[in-house]
This record gives structure tokens, C-alpha cells and sequence, in this order.
């Protein structure tokens, strides 16, 4: 079954429901209708699974990033006490160090940077064709609830004249 049956199958099964006392509301059995909407969403397309892959995958790569950079970090700042504590040019080491620093910072920005352009461009695209699919859907419920809509109007016409027929019926018996 795709989406649009199993709307379909729901709508009959709302219109099908015993019918509650208050206007409007009818009684459901929840389990099927929890298993319609569990199928409906099993049929959604894989982008909504690929974009919370990319989050998680965002912010792995952005958590190891950053560990990275801190044992980058902590190895310099031991290199830098050995350094100082072998009594070696400080300045040298200092210099190093920096270095080292700002070349894992920038690899780090560089690859969150990366990280974030890639999921932008990866939800901009989930985003256009989920407006796709949902306009799709939308247009194909919205024909379907016309010709419901239609059928019954027929149906009340037809029942109305029969009414009418019967009602003149009736006064010509007199």
C-alpha cells in the first residue's frame, strides 16, 4: 500500500466509527489507528532517515574533532614542560607550540565548518523535496475529499427528489 491508500483506508475506517454522542466525534480503535499512522510513516521517504543520520553524523565528526584538538593540545603542552624543564630555548618552544595549537584549531573549524555546509546543503535538499512529496500528497487528498465531498452531494440530491416523489405520491392517493 502507498501513503495515499492508507490515508484513504483511515478516512474510511473515521467514517466507519460508531458515532459518540457529543457532535462529531466518533469512537476509534486506537490500535488500528496507530498501526495506519505506523505504516504511513514506515512509507515516508528515506530522506527524513538520512537527515537525522547527518545530524548524528555532524556532531560525531564535531565531538571528535574537538578530542582531537584537546590531546593535539594536551601533547603540546607536555612537549612545552619538557621543553621548559630540559632547559631548552623556551621561546622555540613556545612558538612551536602555538603553532601547533592554531594548526588544530583551523583543522577543527575547517572541519566543522565542512560539517555544517554539507548538512545545510543535505536539509536544503531534504526540505525541497519534502515540500515536494508533501504538496503531492496535499493536491492528491485534496481530490479525493472533493469527490467524497461530490458523491455525497449527489447522493443527498437523489435522496432528496426521491423524498419529493414520495411526498407527491402520497398527496395524489388522497
Amino acid at each position: 500500500m502507498d501513503v495515499i491508500e492508507l490515508l484513504e483506508y483511515l478516512q474510511d475506517v473515521l467514517d466507519n466509527s460508531p458515532k459518540f454522542i457529543v457532535p462529531g466525534r466518533v469512537v476509534v480503535n486506537k490500535n488500528e489507528v496507530m498501526d495506519i499512522v505506523e505504516r504511513i510513516i514506515n512509507l515516508m521517504p528515506d530522506e527524513f532517515k538520512k537527515a537525522k543520520w547527518i545530524c548524528e553524523e555532524k556532531n560525531r565528526i564535531l565531538g571528535e574533532a574537538q578530542q582531537e584538538a584537546e590531546i593535539l593540545k594536551k601533547e603540546k603542552m607536555n612537549l612545552l614542560k619538557k621543553e621548559i624543564e630540559r632547559h631548552s630555548v623556551t621561546k622555540e618552544a613556545q612558538e612551536r607550540a602555538e603553532t601547533i595549537i592554531a594548526s588544530a584549531q583551523k583543522n577543527a573549524k575547517d572541519l566543522r565548518l565542512g560539517a555544517i555546509d554539507y548538512a545545510d546543503f543535505v536539509l536544503n535538499d531534504l526540505q525541497d523535496q519534502i515540500n515536494k512529496y508533501g504538496n503531492e500528497m496535499l493536491n492528491a487528498v485534496h481530490s479525493e475529499v472533493e469527490k467524497s465531498l461530490n458523491n455525497l452531494s449527489k447522493q443527498m440530491e437523489d435522496t432528496n427528489k426521491t423524498i419529493r416523489e414520495n411526498i407527491m405520491e402520497l398527496r395524489n392517493i388522497k
